[in-house]
């Protein structure tokens, strides 16, 4: 099963998959170990700064052998990839599935570049994602920008996208507030296209809140503010109440804590 089969996969069934960011091995140990322990299907995704700080062909390698080493179902996604050439770099590399992220663009540009994307792809046969709306990047402003059911039914129609992130009233990093999805927002964008939704900026927002997004056609769930953050929180934690200087053990008890959080995010896209 290839990506673009998961989510039509997911689709059919009315689920979702949850797509993970990791950062070096401690993370990706602690995804892997959580995956195992529900029997779920990893979708480890990598950012420019991820694939920058451990190299596009270790990061790669690392993911490849994690999921042989823990004998689940997995693949290798570019998150947020602001640039064709570095899609082209990615594909190359073997990654299962991209993402092209102009939404700051306008429309035009947008639909432009996603489509460029898409060609690209195609002899590679891989799962291409890209954003249209507002969702806020760190730092950003949240708040306005939603995608509209019109602009997403223009926007598949004119690119080819197999995935679509939609605005609908997600963030990504913390939240000042509790969020709040415009699920009925979701529903129409759903019925207007039959291309995969995506909901980027999950971390903090409430478990079953992102379920009813399930429920309204969201079929792929991005996690990353969590899974660093309660590593890194962790990992403070212990080395302030230690004088250890073997990192390899004390790195392992900020990893269990990413185990914790994921099986519990796990099971919530499974609606458990």
């Amino acid at each position: 099963m290839n990506v673009k089969e998961l989510l039509k996969d997911c689709q059919s069934k009315g689920t979702a998959v949850l797509a993970t960011n990791f950062y070096n091995f401690e993370t990706l140990e602690g995804v892997m170990r959580a995956a195992q322990a529900t029997s779920s299907p990893v979708l480890l995704q990598l950012t420019r700064s991820s694939i920058d700080y451990m190299g596009l062909r270790q990061a790669v390698a690392m993911a490849r052998q994690a999921i042989a080493d823990h004998d689940v179902q997995g693949w290798i996604h570019l998150d947020h990839g602001g640039s064709v050439e570095l899609v082209e770099r990615c594909l190359d590399a073997g990654f299962d599935s991209v993402m092209i992220d102009a939404s700051e663009r306008p429309f035009e540009e947008n639909v432009a570049t996603t489509r460029r994307v898409v060609e690209l792809a195609r002899p590679y046969g891989v799962n291409v994602e890209a954003e249209l709306g507002y969702v806020a990047k760190l730092g950003q402003e949240q708040g306005g920008g939603f995608t509209t059911a019109e602009e997403a039914r223009l926007f598949v129609e004119q690119t080819g996208v197999d995935a679509l992130a939609v605005a609908i009233g997600s963030a990504h990093g913390f939240y000042k507030q509790t969020p709040h999805l415009d699920l009925e927002r979701l529903r129409e964008i759903h019925a207007a296209t039959p291309v995969a939704l995506v909901l980027h900026g999950s971390s903090g927002i409430p478990h079953p809140m992102v379920q009813e997004a399930i429920a309204g056609g969201i079929v792929k769930v991005n996690l990353a503010t969590e899974i660093k953050d309660t590593f890194m929180r962790n990992l403070k934690g212990v080395l302030t109440s230690t004088d250890e200087i073997d990192l390899r053990k004390v790195f392992p008890q900020a990893t269990a804590a990413v185990v914790e959080l994921l099986v519990e995010k796990y099971r919530m896209v499974r609606g458990e």
